[in-house]
């Protein structure tokens, strides 16, 4: 009994060593739409634009791009004259599923706020599949989309990417082998959370001490794994693995490289102390989020390959949100000759409806500030840049042969205030059709919404 008991313990052990993921994604595409899109217009989200163009898709993927492409009868003719084409957009701040619609404080699921670190918290664990915003934000050209914890907590706990198809379980809308983030805040939110409550952290030193605390506790828990799968098999049936803990086995994924870290920040100097935190503990920022003030510092987020997530000119709420320039975006874009990483993301219900428009107030902000952006590379901000952010660009975030069918057709310039979303198509299946009323629902609304119109039509 005692081998079998410490075989069994090996094998668990390995499995965890592997990156198992416990909540594995069962994500499964609608049946696809075999199309061929003729003479298009197309920003291809790696910052080209291609005129009068035709794109095929096939078995989810994109396997052609290009001039007077033969259609073979298998394919979907779409005529796209005079209309544009691009990848499905990428949100890389939502709380959708968190904070669902309707707005009740029994679904209020996004803020673990009962300790200053909750790393062992997971946002998908909160997600209502039945979110009606979903569907709203698809009829925006959104495609993927990533949920993050609130903003109360110093460390809040792991995000999650999904594909924009409602579904019935989150396993079944998980992006397939995406990797996990993990939400820190630093600034206002975690030391008036806490201090109000006469705990700690109350100063902003309190919270870099709060940081650096729990990265020490994580290195002391990824020295014992890897000392552990170090020894030999003889070894490891004379010693016990170390006893598994949540909150540190998320740290110890940042530290491994495994997880990405995705930091609300508002002001310059905390971005740089944050930067200066993670190069005493050997890991990588991905985003900074918020960062009204990252046109500060753009050459440094460039400098060390950090995207900066950011509004296109929401600032001013809070203290911290003050010193905001509408040319935020374009500075971090423009930044170390054109390497920086800007995104436009939403944090917001309504703006991920609208996120090309949002897009578009940064970009104008851009060239009357003077910097020559052209509308092809500011298609980045909301396709390739966030997919980059969410560890997903080999499969998404760009109009790519051999990359997975995310299309929006749109009835003008993206660009524009007028341009409307017209075809969304996510892993080349048809996910949404304004011409036809093809549109999801989820099970709230046909049991609520849809009855009464019906009874009313009656």
């Amino acid at each position: 009994m005692k081998k079998i008991y410490i075989l069994i313990s090996i094998i668990s052990f390995n499995i965890e060593a592997t990156n198992f993921e416990p909540y594995e994604s069962t994500y499964k595409p609608l049946p696809y739409s075999n199309t061929i899109f003729k003479n298009a217009n197309i920003y291809d989200g790696d910052g080209n634009e291609f005129l009068e163009t035709d794109i095929i898709i096939q078995n989810g993927k994109i396997i052609a791009i290009g001039k007077d492409l033969p259609g073979a009868n298998t394919l979907t003719r779409v005529d796209a004259t005079g209309k544009w084409i691009t990848p499905g957009i990428i949100d890389i701040h939502s709380h959708m599923g968190v904070y669902p619609a309707p707005s009740v404080k029994t679904s209020s699921d996004g803020n673990e706020a009962t300790s200053p670190v909750t790393a062992e918290v997971w946002a998908e664990h909160s997600i209502w599949t039945q979110d009606p915003q979903f569907a709203l934000a698809l009829k925006g050209g959104v495609t993927t989309f990533h949920v993050l914890p609130g903003s109360a907590n110093l460390i809040g706990g792991r995000g999650v990417t999904a594909k924009n198809l409602q579904r019935n379980t989150i396993n079944s809308m998980k992006f397939p082998d995406a990797p996990h983030s993990l939400k820190m805040a630093c600034g206002e939110n975690p030391k008036r959370v806490y201090g109000n409550r006469g705990q700690t952290p109350s100063t902003r030193m309190g919270n870099i001490a709060g940081y650096r605390k729990s990265w020490i506790k994580a290195e002391g828990y990824l020295s014992k794994l890897d000392e552990y799968e170090a020894k030999s098999d003889e070894a490891k049936e004379l010693s016990y693995k170390p006893t598994r803990d949540l909150e540190l086995e998320t740290l110890a994924g940042v530290l491994r490289g495994d997880i990405l870290v995705h930091n609300h920040c508002y002001r310059a100097d905390e971005m740089a102390m944050m930067i200066d935190v993670a190069k005493e503990f050997d890991y990588k920022i991905t985003a900074f989020h918020h960062a009204v003030e990252a046109y500060k510092i753009a050459d440094l987020l460039a400098e060390n390959n950090i995207c900066a997530a950011l509004w296109a000119d929401w600032w001013g709420f809070k203290h911290e949100a003050y010193d905001m320039v509408q040319a935020n975006v374009a500075i971090v874009d423009q930044a170390r000759n054109g390497t920086g990483c800007a995104i436009v993301h939403s944090d917001d219900e309504i703006g991920i409806q609208h996120l090309n428009v949002e897009a578009s107030k940064a970009l104008s902000a851009g060239i009357k500030a003077g910097f020559n952006i052209s509308k092809a590379r500011a298609m980045k901000w909301i396709t390739s840049n966030p997919a980059k952010a969410a560890g997903i660009y080999k499969q998404t975030g760009s109009l790519k042969v051999g990359k997975n069918a995310d299309v929006v057709v749109w009835s003008k310039n993206p660009f524009s205030i007028y341009a409307l979303a017209e075809k969304v198509y996510i892993d080349g299946a048809l996910a949404f059709d304004k011409a036809t009323g093809f549109e999801p629902n989820s099970d709230f609304d046909i049991g609520i919404i849809n009855p009464s119109k019906k009874r009313i039509e009656e």
